[in-house]
């Protein structure tokens, strides 16, 4: 696999993952002179270019201008268009491109928590707020039971809460809120070993933060992953009680879907990618 295929399948599994709707846009016929080969690919979010080109200049700001209609409309039928560059684009280049659009709906936002207790008793109500789905995982029924009841929130009883990480939806953005770091380990290393989360975060202290990084990195998990995992969990605001720490989490979470779902500055990243290449 190219390095720029998969570049492509790097970043539009990412946006996936946010819950991000996107189009794919693929330069798949070619004639005459034109911009780019036959190939060329481009990710367009709802704000704009995302990543990728299939040409540059007004080409590709037709392209972004049609991908975004399609977005709008939310319409998840693949369209082909062809496209005349002096006649339609006024590129003096010539020649013609045809431009495959297809349509990648978006994911919906899926959060995990394990762990029901004091934190979690604040947060869940606040994540659950937010257009995703939360799912919360604990081995107390007394401590499950005291969660809200919310169309979007699955509370589930299990004795063995790494047991049930496999069965999580790819992608989600996990957070282990145990009772403490004998409880939270098992479900880190579960969760760097399944491999297929957006986000795991940790709650505790810089001290339990060295004790978890240096004992994953002795069970063999690479540096890398280990240097992934957010702990302490939560953005450094607010005070030490459950209500203001779980608004540091919930504000985390937000900073992380934003940051991997391609916020406003997403658009410019290539947006002038070789401007001149319309006076050709």
């Amino acid at each position: 696999m190219s390095r720029v295929l998969g570049d492509y399948l790097a970043r539009a599994r990412e946006l996936r993952s946010a819950g991000v709707a996107f189009v794919s846009v693929s330069l798949v016929e070619a004639q005459g002179h034109v911009p780019q080969d036959v190939g060329a690919k481009a990710i367009v979010s709802i704000e704009g270019l995302v990543w990728g080109t299939v040409g540059g200049g007004r080409l590709e700001a037709r392209a972004i201008d049609h991908a975004r209609e399609m977005l709008a409309r939310a319409d998840p039928r693949p369209e082909s268009v062809r496209y005349e560059l002096l006649r339609d684009l006024g590129m003096v280049c010539g020649g013609a491109a045809t431009l495959y659009y297809e349509v990648a709906e978006a994911a919906r936002w899926k959060v995990a928590v394990f762990g029901a207790g004091h934190v979690v008793q604040t947060l869940l109500p606040l994540v659950a707020s937010f257009d995703c789905d939360v799912t919360c995982i604990d081995p107390r029924p007394e401590w499950i039971s005291r969660l809200p009841a919310k169309k979007n929130v699955h509370a589930e009883v299990v004795a063995d809460p790494a047991a049930a990480v496999r069965r999580l939806a790819s992608g989600s953005f996990c957070l282990s809120i145990t009772q403490g770091h004998a409880t939270d380990l098992p479900v880190v290393r579960e969760l760097l070993a399944w491999g297929e989360a957006a986000f795991i975060g940790v709650i505790g202290s810089e001290p339990k933060s060295r004790a978890l990084r240096a004992a994953l990195l002795q069970e063999g998990f690479s540096r890398e992953a280990v240097a992934a995992i957010r702990c302490p969990l939560g953005l450094p605001i607010g005070r030490n009680d459950p209500a203001e720490i779980a608004v540091s989490i919930a504000a985390q979470l937000l900073q992380v879907r934003d940051e991997l779902g391609g916020s406003t500055r997403w658009h410019h990243l290539l947006a002038e990618h070789e401007a001149g290449v319309e006076a050709s």
